[in-house]
């Protein structure tokens, strides 16, 4: 019998690590999804029976895996991909879906990569953990933002240390201290006038050597982040405040408001007005 529990999200204004929807499933025979790409990444946990991924690979060419009960498998975002539950023992999984400046990161301290989706474990316990919060995610959906993403960091720390080949992050410490400093200094100075250069100057590094690092570290630009964390700092204060949509532009470093309100929807999808309107939580009196 085909079961089904899904959730989506409602919270957008986290930049660091965001959760857009995530379930779990018990499959028909050779219920299948795709060919579909996602726009982040989606993780799935088999807990029981099997069946099958294609997924396109680094070059794009299609790769065929067998994915049973205590393994898992990685969508990236803008990956063609298909899976089918087997005809005679069909999967029952439950999912994540997640972005955010860190997730890059964690998805390949776990060893997983569009050439590599498949996830083994090296540890039981962290597994069983892992799996925990997965389905904590499922049943308590009802929970404060903060709460459930709290949750979505306990299930990236199982992943990445219950994955079979642990290895240490590809950035080394004093990259770390640049990058640190460099989001420091952004979050500080985003409602100013601020340049790529500035921020580079700040971590006493060239422009180009800063956007190598700052990219191959986060997968965004300085310009991405500096853009993204602005659009969502708009969003909160349209959601909770009664400032004008001028006052907003000012206060996340955009002194044109016609240029404030393209980026906004460019992001949103809908103008700063609009989007207020139906996201308004509350307007202090």
């Amino acid at each position: 019998m085909h079961e089904l529990i899904f959730s989506v999200f409602p919270n957008e204004n986290f930049v660091d690590l965001g959760l857009y929807q995530y379930g779990w499933e018990q499959c028909e025979p050779s219920h299948s999804y795709g060919p579909a790409a996602r726009n982040h990444y989606l993780f799935h946990y088999v807990i029981s029976g099997t069946g099958t991924l294609m997924s396109d690979d680094s070059n794009g060419v299609t790769q065929t895996f067998q994915v049973k009960s205590g393994q898992g498998f990685m969508l990236f975002p803008g990956q063609i991909t298909t899976y089918i539950a087997d005809k005679n023992l069909p999967w029952e999984y439950a999912w994540v879906e997640f972005d955010g400046l860190r997730a890059k990161g964690a998805v390949e301290l776990a060893c997983l990569s569009m050439n590599q989706p498949i996830y083994h474990a090296r540890s039981k316990d962290m597994r069983e953990n892992m799996v925990k919060e997965m389905m904590y995610l499922v049943e308590h959906k009802d929970m404060p933002p903060l709460h459930l993403i709290g949750h979505v960091y306990l299930f990236l720390d199982f992943l990445t240390r219950s994955a079979v080949h642990m290895t240490a992050p590809k950035t080394g410490r004093l990259r770390d201290f640049y990058i640190k400093e460099a989001l420091t200094y952004m979050e500080q100075n985003f409602q100013n006038d601020i340049s790529v250069e500035d921020i580079a100057a700040t971590c006493g590094l060239n422009r180009s050597y800063f956007g190598k690092i700052f990219k191959e570290s986060l997968g965004k630009t300085p310009q991405e982040f500096l853009l993204n964390y602005r659009m969502v700092k708009a969003a909160e204060l349209l959601k909770l405040t009664g400032l004008s949509i001028g006052d907003i532009s000012n206060a996340v470093g955009y002194a044109n408001q016609l240029h404030f309100s393209r980026a906004f929807k460019n992001m949103y999808g809908l103008a700063p007005r609009e989007w207020r309107n139906q996201n308004r939580l509350m307007i202090p009196t």
